[in-house]
């Protein structure tokens, strides 16, 4: 393997240094990744024609990020990503209460998610990796049990980044992990993606309620405008 592992400041978040670490493999693609929040700050690749470009949506500075956290751009999202009703769930008869930031819902985690959180990122050059690691303490935004978490993002020689999630809990907890990334192939982020051809290989979909809260019915996306089983443009 030929990936190699950089790294330059990225400035200072909550008294932690915020460092950009940057993968790239012997094809010249790059995936960079941050302290705050775990971000995803560039996937830079090679077109058809060969023309690198960030396919992702980003910033150049952390104050640009902290600006547009609202966005969630391009982070992991945790301890719950999505939407949990009314702020507050039961497990084995009690109820916990959460931070109420979208409406009358918890969203990403609640007011200080993961994606507002110092990770602690480690090198791994022997498995061409990024390892990100959060400690979530019992209570954190409400969630009950301490919760350690890893994600780890990986580039191989093939172009592909995988990124793993796990996480250990010493009390049930809702636990739901993601990177919520904004892509735009075109490698200019001032244009729109609606000629991108799309295909999600999916024959259902869950739908949702006024509050965009899942109803617990599945369906069927054929004949619907979320039918992407054959590709398509948005």
């Amino acid at each position: 393997m030929n990936i190699t592992i950089s790294e330059r400041p990225f400035g200072t978040y909550k008294g932690n240094q915020v460092t950009e670490y940057t993968l790239q493999n012997k094809n010249g693609m790059q995936v960079a990744v941050i302290n705050y929040g775990a971000t995803i700050t560039k996937i830079i690749t090679a077109d058809k024609q060969q023309q690198f470009a960030n396919v992702v949506n980003g910033f150049k500075t952390l104050d640009e990020y902290l600006q547009n956290r609202a966005q969630y751009i391009c982070c992991i999202v945790g301890r719950y990503c999505n939407r949990i009703a009314a702020g507050s769930f039961k497990i084995n008869g009690q109820t916990y209460t959460l931070a109420r930031n979208n409406g009358n819902n918890s969203l990403h985690g609640g007011m200080q998610g993961f994606d507002k959180a110092w990770w602690k990122i480690e090198k791994r050059e022997a498995d061409n990796s990024l390892v990100a690691t959060y400690f979530s303490r019992d209570g954190e935004e409400g969630f009950p049990g301490n919760l350690q978490v890893t994600v780890i993002y990986t580039l191989n020689e093939e172009n592909a980044l995988t990124i793993n999630y796990t996480a250990s809990t010493d009390k049930p907890t809702p636990v739901n992990l993601t990177s919520h990334g904004y892509f735009n192939l075109s490698g200019n982020m001032d244009t729109p993606i609606i000629d991108h051809e799309l295909k999600i290989a999916a024959d259902t979909y869950t739908p949702v309620n006024a509050g965009l809260i899942p109803t617990g019915s599945i369906a069927a996306v054929k004949n619907s405008p979320l039918d992407f089983t054959i590709a398509k443009k948005i």
